[in-house]
């Protein structure tokens, strides 16, 4: 059996997807689904077993837990960068992600946690995956801090040795509709563009970059999800990695490809940014992808444009197509 927390959201419910194409259903999905509709996220998937968060933590202190565990998945976070309940993120981010830890890694079982690229703050010591230089990073909101603890937690009690944490980049596909202002700029985009004909990106306050022409590594969740399931077929792997496509595109080139997508041509608005966001926006973003190649993962990543277009093709011009 494996268990995945988040199991019903965004990233979570694409690998369940990719687990059920493996052909593994015996999976215990932890989630807190709330009055959100990411339960539908679930409404074609195949699994053994539903736990709310917090009664996974009941088990886990009780010793109820069944012996059959082969890998906890852990991608169960509030990812709102946003966030300023700082008490609530470390609770639900920080220590529940030590105890579900200590858990596996307690028993030899694998386990791959949710990191962030967040977690690199400014970028200006870059975007290396490098344990040794975790020290130096200052993430600039709680959520990002959230992850850097605990990155910096495994690193300390000798986990990373067997567990692996994955620095996502930003990610975008299917599955994400119930985010609320935590959905990616492509999902964003294709409903202004259907409303209004045009999409709205913040302006740049930033010398070096015009406006638009901010840079981020766009990596689709499918990718993520193929990454993954490597990852837990290969248990001898461990360690910090990056999952983002090495490659830092353009807001511009990001908007121009949902409308494409869409069949029209690009119509770009540039709007302030809210002040309380200005001090902490990454104007670039680029992972390092050499060290999961050099371990041995060697598949492609999707292309922005192919991404894209499978994304509004595939499953956003149908409402709640799941993946």
């Amino acid at each position: 059996m494996y268990i995945l927390t988040g199991g019903a959201g965004f990233i979570g419910s694409a690998f369940l997807a990719k687990l059920n194409a493996e052909g593994i259903d015996d999976v215990l999905v932890v989630d807190d689904l709330g009055t959100s509709e990411k339960w539908r996220n679930l409404s074609n998937k195949k699994l053994n077993d539903y736990l709310h968060k917090d009664q996974l933590l009941e088990r886990l202190r009780s010793g109820s837990m069944p012996d059959n565990v082969r890998g906890v998945i852990h991608l169960g976070a509030c990812s709102s960068t946003t966030e300023r309940d700082a008490e609530y993120m470390m609770r639900n981010n920080y220590q529940f992600s030590k105890a579900i830890a200590e858990w596996a890694l307690h028993r030899g079982v694998r386990f791959i946690y949710a990191s962030s690229a967040a977690t690199y703050g400014d970028g200006e010591h870059g975007f290396v995956d490098d344990e040794s230089k975790l020290d130096s990073f200052r993430p600039l909101n709680v959520y990002a801090l959230s992850k850097h603890l605990f990155d910096q937690w495994a690193l300390s009690t000798g986990a990373l040795k067997r567990a692996v944490g994955l620095k996502f980049f930003n990610v975008y596909g299917p599955n994400e509709y119930h985010k609320g202002d935590m959905r990616s700029v492509v999902h964003k985009a294709y409903h202004q563009i259907k409303d209004t004909g045009s999409v709205s990106l913040f302006k740049s306050y930033h010398p070096d970059y015009k406006n638009g022409e901010q840079l981020r590594d766009f990596v689709y969740v499918k990718d993520c999800a193929d990454a993954m399931w490597w990852l837990l077929e290969n248990p001898s792997k461990a360690g910090l990695y990056n999952l983002g496509t090495g490659e830092a595109r353009h807001w511009k080139d990001l908007v121009t490809a949902v409308f494409s997508a869409m069949g029209k041509a690009p119509k770009i608005d540039f709007i302030e940014m809210p002040d309380h966001l200005k001090g902490k926006y990454q104007y670039f973003t680029q992972a390092d992808m050499g060290k999961l190649k050099k371990i041995g993962y060697e598949k492609p990543f999707t292309s922005l444009e192919d991404g894209v277009a499978d994304y509004v093709k595939n499953y956003l011009t149908k409402e709640y197509q799941q993946y």
